[in-house]
């Protein structure tokens, strides 16, 4: 059975300390807790010509799934935290969750401020098999880089999931964290820093994700909890109601639940994101219209209801 990530945000900044002291980008290795052929560590270059190589953890397929779950996670982001979920994801879905850039295993080594640069950088996770469509996740912070990810790539995103979205203002929880980090900013593990860092800078960056959304063509999903002390639902409520978009914010409010979604039963987690997956319904058959008499010249708008 594998191991739970430690939950709640001091056993993680406790984790990434000792991660940090022992020269480790993973708290505790995943390789460790899932084969292979469940969840496995891999990599890829990003967009934009950066050339920083980034981190991830994928469910690998023999053959690709009719959907592929994209996750850009928050801050700190650290894939591994989605480890549980992603084992056990049913085989007709498959899923990777980035580290994004400056986090964990990925490059760079300094912090990645502007959101448009992370969207540009992040861009190739996007790619599917012939067929196969993306559902792009973003968590927390990373729900403002997901929506201009799917606002600059047309076409590659069929739909958009905000999971616990940071949208500039804080909860009283991550307000006394960012308080607590920025003083001790020097002395913080790198990647707690760079939380640190680029929570306090995004506010004035949020009009780019609000224009995003503006344009976006796709179904667009906000789950959250009511109960989230780090990104209060009322101000992700706040911004569908106020954002005008082609199609209408899907908002979800999760009973009882924090900003940590991923650390609740995967089988929760998985059925929300099932919910933002259109089904397919029965088929639909044709059946020639019963028609006596004689076939009319022109088939109007009663003989079509009467059929």
């Amino acid at each position: 059975m594998a191991r739970k990530r430690p939950k709640g945000v001091l056993a993680m900044g406790w984790a990434a300390i000792e991660a940090a002291a022992k020269g480790r980008t993973e708290h505790a290795p995943t390789s460790a807790d899932f084969p292979d052929h469940v969840v496995r560590r891999t990599s890829f270059m990003s967009g934009g010509g950066h050339g920083w190589r980034i981190s991830a953890l994928e469910t690998p397929r023999a053959v690709p799934a009719p959907w592929k779950i994209v996750v850009i996670t928050g801050a700190p982001s650290w894939a591994e935290y989605w480890a549980e979920t992603m084992s056990e994801l049913p085989p007709e879905r498959e899923m990777i969750v980035v580290d994004r850039p400056g986090y964990a295993g990925s490059e760079p080594l300094h912090p990645v401020t502007d959101i448009r640069v992370q969207a540009e950088a992040l861009a190739p996770v996007l790619r599917a098999a012939p067929g196969q469509k993306v559902l792009l996740v973003g968590q927390s912070y990373g729900a403002a880089i997901a929506s201009i990810m799917a606002d600059q790539n047309p076409g590659k995103v069929a739909g958009l999931v905000l999971l616990s979205g940071f949208f500039g203002e804080a909860g009283p929880t991550a307000r006394w964290l960012l308080d607590l980090g920025g003083k001790a900013l020097k002395m913080i593990p790198r990647d707690l820093r760079h939380a640190v860092i680029e929570v306090t800078g995004q506010r004035p960056q949020l009009r780019h994700a609000k224009r995003a959304l503006a344009r976006v063509n796709v179904p667009i999903h906000m789950i959250h909890g009511d109960q989230d002390d780090f990104a209060p639902l009322e101000v992700a409520e706040k911004l569908a109601d106020e954002t005008v978009t082609r199609r209408p914010i899907r908002v979800v409010r999760t009973e009882g639940a924090n900003h940590f979604l991923n650390d609740g039963p995967a089988e929760i987690l998985i059925a929300a994101l099932e919910s933002c997956i259109p089904q397919k319904g029965p088929a639909w058959t044709f059946r020639w219209p019963k028609l006596s008499g004689f076939w009319p010249v022109k088939l109007g708008v009663k003989n079509a209801q009467t059929a």
